[in-house]
């Protein structure tokens, strides 16, 4: 279930809830009991990391869709690639 914030704009009370977005609205303040008490706008306090998210698995593509190769050849690499025969 996600944390919503509320703020009275009456008294100026505020208080995360955990609702479900289902549930219906609250609109009483706890505090002053007027009908001034909305949901605020929040950022989440979380980051998705790892594999499997935007950040990391389509970083690298370029505007047509095709992902850029970031990995380079080292000159020691290269060299022995060369003169083994």
């Amino acid at each position: 279930m996600p944390i919503f914030d509320f703020k009275c704009e009456a008294c100026g009370y505020s208080k995360e809830l955990l609702r479900k977005i289902s549930d219906s609205m609250l609109t009483e303040c706890p505090e002053c009991h007027k009908e001034t008490f909305k949901k605020q706008v929040s950022a989440p306090s979380f980051q998705l990391t790892g594999s499997g998210w935007y950040v990391t698995d389509f970083k690298n593509q370029s505007k047509d869709g095709a992902k850029t190769d970031t990995k380079t050849e080292t000159k020691k690499d290269a060299g022995a690639s060369s003169t083994s025969s």
